[in-house]
């Protein structure tokens, strides 16, 4: 009897302590207490004798010294605030505790990456002043007793950009990255390729980055009003950035997922190389509207040759167990008029146009597992039968998940009415052009990922959520991060908190907290004061 009182009393302690700690994505266990703890003058953080673990008491240290203008220093074993191993087993790689007490704080994990997410939540706990850049005067300094059991739903939890319609610079890219780790979301899917553009040197085809990369001008306005602004646009990384922004992720436990587009959305690689095309005497130019082409590659062996080339430097650059090669919206007609594709089908025994797509990406994961690694394509990918290896990202619906998980395929689900973070989140002539469609923060935070169509085994393959983001209307860094959160933080709680512990209200009295760390993150986010150009409008600029 007194154990089930005691069972009963931490339920009551679990649930009304909801209310009060308002870290995002929502714990799975919190017990809180009356009382709180005050960081010291000269506060010292204490790590095991790790590089990794080091390394995460070495980035806390570095922002509480920068918000409170405070002494942080770093040791091996014990300090005031504890980074410790656990053995606790049931953490698994990305779970940690957290227990704040009067004697100080502990985060307890059984990997560094653990402790990074330990570390989230403890600078949540203190006061949204903690994420500015420059000290902030009079702040008391407190993290309230608590104490935290926290362990991820799913272990892929990812956010999308399309840098192909509009490139964006190498310091968004790393802020884009400094929020995934924030929302303990640990998957970076960078689109880089594709009709509009072609944005990541491979030195061996360096036309890709002198071609390629560049196109005479971009539409304006909607789509349907088919206009166009003139204006050469260009833009591309260099393997070394790239490098750079691979280990600027790293150090915040996120992987970056590389997408290079194949065999449709071909166009911009078709500018520089057109003896892949389907007609290569055709003069192709890097794509100026949005939408979809019909050039797309033609399966020769001189195609495969330059696609596994492509692979190859980019598997050598990025070290993502995933290498995605998008395989969506591939029209099939230049290949319904090809004697050289009709060759090829009846060649291999191919049904119709639809297995010669399936020939192609069947090809390209059997040279990808080979290296090592593991192939991820659109859900169109299913069409003319699955490659054995492959991982689906279902984004039109939930269908192509179910399809993939029932053939014990693993899954990202990400379909588009819930995640996809380009459409409008509100009233459309009160926002800025969007592609269409509507979304907004309720829509995304009530997805669930797991169908129910599914059996409890089937389910097992269910990875997790991503939240796409295409830039066709997003010119600017400002109105990436306007689309993109808080939408973004309800997937991110989508993908770490159980399905019991999701709640919309109360994660939007968390939201209102949250807001005052994206100011201080200098976020312009959906919700903050904007300016007529949908920009944030800092206090002292009102």
């Amino acid at each position: 009897m007194k154990r089930f009182l005691f069972g009963l009393i931490c339920c009551v302690l679990v649930h009304s302590a909801m209310a009060q700690i308002n870290v995002i994505p929502k714990p799975t266990q919190v017990l809180t207490a009356k009382g709180a703890w005050t960081l010291k003058a000269k506060t010292k953080i204490g790590a095991p004798a790790d590089a990794k673990w080091s390394h995460v008491a070495e980035m806390l240290a570095a922002q509480l010294g920068k918000a409170t203008g405070q002494a942080v220093s770093t040791a091996k074993g014990k300090g005031d605030i504890t980074l410790a191993v656990s053995s606790d087993a049931s953490l698994g790689e990305e779970g940690y505790r957290l227990l704040s007490t009067p004697k100080g704080v502990t985060i307890q994990a059984q990997t560094a990456k653990g402790a990074f997410y330990g570390v989230q939540t403890l600078l949540q706990l203190l006061p949204a002043e903690v994420f500015s850049e420059t000290p902030v005067a009079g702040v008391k300094w407190v993290v309230p007793y608590v104490t935290i059991k926290d362990v991820p739903r799913y272990a892929y939890r990812g956010l999308m950009l399309d840098v192909c319609r509009h490139f964006m610079p190498i310091e968004f890219v790393k802020k884009y990255i400094d929020l995934i780790a924030l929302h303990k979301q640990n998957q970076f899917h960078w689109h880089l390729t594709d009709d509009q553009g072609w944005r990541i040197e491979i030195k061996k085809y360096p036309e890709l980055k002198t071609i390629s990369s560049k196109r005479k001008e971009t539409m304006k306005g909607h789509y349907g009003d088919q206009k166009y602004d003139g204006k050469p646009y260009e833009g591309f990384y260099t393997q070394d950035e790239i490098k750079e922004v691979i280990k600027y992720a790293e150090d915040r436990f996120v992987n970056v997922i590389p997408e290079i587009e194949m065999p449709g959305h071909a166009l911009a690689a078709l500018a520089a190389y057109p003896q892949l095309g389907n007609n290569p005497d055709k003069i192709y130019e890097v794509g100026t509207r949005w939408g979809v082409y019909d050039d797309v590659f033609m399966p020769r062996e001189e195609t495969f040759k330059f696609l596994e080339d492509v692979l190859t430097e980019v598997i050598d650059l990025f070290p993502s167990k995933y290498i995605h090669i998008g395989g969506d919206e591939c029209p099939k007609v230049q290949w319904k008029e090809s004697r050289f594709a009709q060759g090829i089908i009846q060649k291999e025994g191919l049904k119709d146009e639809h297995g010669l797509q399936s020939y192609v990406i069947k090809r390209i994961d059997k040279f990808i597992t080979a290296k090592g690694r593991r192939m991820i394509g659109w859900d169109e990918i299913l069409e003319g039968g699955l490659s054995p290896n492959a991982t689906v990202m279902s984004w039109r619906g939930i269908e192509g998940g179910i399809a993939a998980a029932k053939e014990r395929h693993d899954v990202i689900m990400t379909p588009g009415n819930f995640c996809y973070l380009d459409h409008y989140q509100a009233e459309a002539k009160t926002q800025p052009i969007a592609i269409g469609g509507f979304t907004d923060l309720a829509e995304s935070y009530s997805y669930e990922p797991t169908p129910a169509e599914l059996s409890a085994d089937e389910a097992k393959h269910i990875l997790g959520v991503q939240g796409n983001v295409w830039t066709e209307y997003m010119k600017t860094p400002a109105y990436v991060q306007y689309m993109v959160w808080p939408r973004a933080t309800a997937l991110a709680e989508v993908g770490w908190t159980s399905k019991e512990g999701k709640n919309f209200e109360d994660f939007s009295k968390r939201m209102e907290v949250h807001k005052k760390r994206l100011d201080f993150l200098g976020v312009n986010y959906f919700g903050a004061p904007i300016n007529g150009k949908f920009e944030y409008v800092w206090p002292e600029k009102k």
